[in-house]
């Protein structure tokens, strides 16, 4: 693995393997995939379904296991620790933005910002303190009472993403995270995860757009488990100007 300083590479995932049984045959997920992912750094992942973009995002978020090469955050090799620290990297470290938003809709937006940091035991002021920051991050700070029904598609991703950076979170994962909101709204979630890269976080995307894809730093390509291709983006501007990606 490199021994680029862990206050710098936030995500590195060296020959990442994982495969599965189904039946008589074995299907292999992700084939010695290798990414690297810095502080300040926004990284896309394209590729077809099935290209293991979704498997990789899990990998990395020590959600899933690989069956076999190394995975390490801020630092830290996951293979070489303990079920109860995975579990506190990913309260402290690692934030999940998902499609599906995946809310509390018994719990306020603030509430639902401040519900990791309530898991890990900070006291209810912290909590709220920094929920009520995040949230005026994304500019929610005066929907802080309003229940997930209460707001809008793009309202309630915000509210998901300000959930996903509360604290000391400096690794950012968002699967497909635009996939059910209208272009405009789109536009503004990918905005607000591209102003967390710049604030200093690692943020890896999956996405199947190339539109959202610019919004990255570098785009890496999978296909069948693979990373086959990477290349640097244009920026979001290209677009406006009829640039290719």
């Amino acid at each position: 693995m490199s021994t680029v300083s862990p206050d710098a590479r936030v995500l590195e995932m060296h020959a990442v393997t994982k495969t599965y049984v189904d039946g008589a045959n074995t299907v292999t997920a992700l084939d010695a995939a290798s990414l690297a992912v810095d502080a300040g750094e926004m990284v896309a992942i394209m590729g077809t379904s099935g290209s293991g973009k979704s498997t990789l995002l899990a990998i990395a978020g020590a959600l899933l296991a690989p069956t076999s090469g190394e995975v390490a955050v801020c630092g830290e090799v996951l293979g070489q620790i303990g079920v109860r620290d995975l579990a506190r990297l990913r309260r402290q470290r690692i934030g999940f933005v998902f499609q599906d938003f995946n809310l509390l809709p018994t719990l306020t937006a603030l509430e639902n910002v401040a519900l990791p940091l309530d898991l890990d035991g900070a006291s209810s002021a912290t909590a709220r303190s920094e929920a009520r920051r995040a949230l005026a991050v994304v500019g929610l700070r005066e929907r802080a009472r309003s229940f997930p029904d209460e707001l809008s598609g793009g309202e309630r991703q915000r509210v998901a993403i300000a959930r996903a950076t509360v604290g000391r979170r400096r690794l950012l994962l968002a699967d497909e995270p635009t996939g059910a909101l209208d272009s405009v709204t789109g536009e503004a979630v990918l905005r607000g995860l591209r102003e967390r890269a710049d604030d200093g976080a690692a943020v890896v995307v999956v996405t199947h757009d190339a539109r959202h894809a610019a919004w990255a730093d570098r785009i890496v390509y999978l296909s069948d488990g693979q990373v086959v291709d990477e290349t640097r983006a244009s920026g979001p501007e290209s677009l406006l100007s009829g640039g290719a990606v």
